[in-house]
């Protein structure tokens, strides 16, 4: 069997996560890899076979989504064009991790496919969502990667297509204790932005930034580039993490006993469900990075606990279901047609 999985670039918890999936779906298939999207900073040790500008989503510097240059950046006509030209006749199945170029050319091509995400997860109908008019963001949770069958990764276990965490086994092998310091990893936010706010408070910040590129010191604030083995290292020995509402970071911070706090960026939807789900385990969250937030920030900083969570390292069984199903689809062929135009003006409306 032939997987073609399908790596969502934008950001960094896609990457890493496919850092633990595809050498054990290695382990079961002949396995190659697409990349959509420039945003991320991981380091994987796998071949990437493709590699596209996908369908990416740009931050200000101030914690917003921007469309515009998300639009532009996207580049509508390649993408429709990487999508049409894409050698998916190759493949017997595509597994994709909220990528849009596998998604829709095996959608068109008839090619088995099943999306295996986070974004899976927050879309179903058990999982916790806050009350919210996006519907461009509802919208894309539900239409940017089609596929036969769908299964996702949340915080908790909300129906039996939802499994619990990815964490990696970088983190699983970390020894944590409590020094007294902050990490920050506030990608959508920028780094002057993030020294005016959190210069207020009095403790010691350590910022992973993805536009600081030589570490320097301001004030009480520590600014890093973004490198894997250096943020691991904080993390391990920081009292707390303030961070964007993701999934990947939030899972573990939680499970290395440290507290946390997220801030969702405005305009993405997914984090706003993200902060939601959080705040149901007693993580705090704020709307922005402001010090009009400071009684919260400063409370947490000086009063809040750790949230306690039990993440078993169950990765191997949870692929082993998405690739018994994908055999199953794989054998009922017939049933997975080649999208028509009219299919496709169903599929949107």
């Amino acid at each position: 069997m032939k997987i073609l999985y399908g790596i969502q670039g934008t950001g960094n918890g896609h990457l890493s996560r496919a850092r633990s999936i595809v050498p054990i779906l290695k382990e079961f298939a002949q396995v190659e890899t697409v990349l959509s999207g420039t945003e991320s900073q991981v380091a994987v040790d796998f071949e990437i076979n493709y590699r596209y500008n996908g369908l990416p989503f740009q931050a200000s510097k101030n914690g917003k989504v921007d469309i515009f240059k998300s639009i532009v950046k996207s580049h509508p006509i390649d993408l429709i064009r990487d999508i049409r030209r894409f050698p998916m006749a190759q493949y017997d199945l595509v597994i994709s991790d909220f990528e849009p170029i596998s998604s829709w050319s095996a959608l068109l091509k008839g090619i088995p496919s099943i999306e295996l995400s986070h974004n899976v997860a927050v879309a179903s109908k058990e999982s916790p969502k806050p009350y919210s008019n996006d519907k461009i963001g509802k919208y894309v949770l539900n239409h940017y990667c089609p596929s036969n069958l769908k299964f996702g990764f949340h915080f908790e276990k909300f129906n039996d297509k939802t499994f619990l965490p990815v964490i990696r086994n970088e983190v699983r092998n970390l020894t944590p204790v409590l020094d007294d310091y902050y990490v920050v990893y506030l990608p959508a936010y920028h780094d002057q932005y993030i020294a005016q706010v959190l210069s207020f408070f009095d403790v010691q910040w350590v910022v992973f930034s993805k536009y600081t590129k030589k570490s320097f010191q301001q004030k009480n604030i520590q600014f890093h580039p973004i490198e894997n083995d250096h943020f691991l290292s904080q993390i391990e020995s920081c009292r707390g993490v303030l961070c964007g509402a993701g999934f990947e970071l939030p899972a573990e911070v939680m499970y290395l006993g440290k507290k946390l706090m997220v801030i969702p960026m405005r305009g993405q939807f997914e984090q706003l469900c993200n902060a939601h789900a959080l705040k149901r385990l007693k993580v705090k969250s704020i709307p922005a990075l402001d010090i009009a937030y400071y009684r919260t920030i400063h409370l947490w900083l000086q009063f809040e606990s750790p949230v306690m969570v039990d993440y078993p390292d169950t990765l191997r069984n949870d692929l082993r279901k998405v690739l018994v199903d994908g055999v199953q689809l794989i054998q009922q062929n017939e049933s997975v047609k080649p999208l028509t135009s009219l299919s496709l003006l169903r599929y949107f409306f």
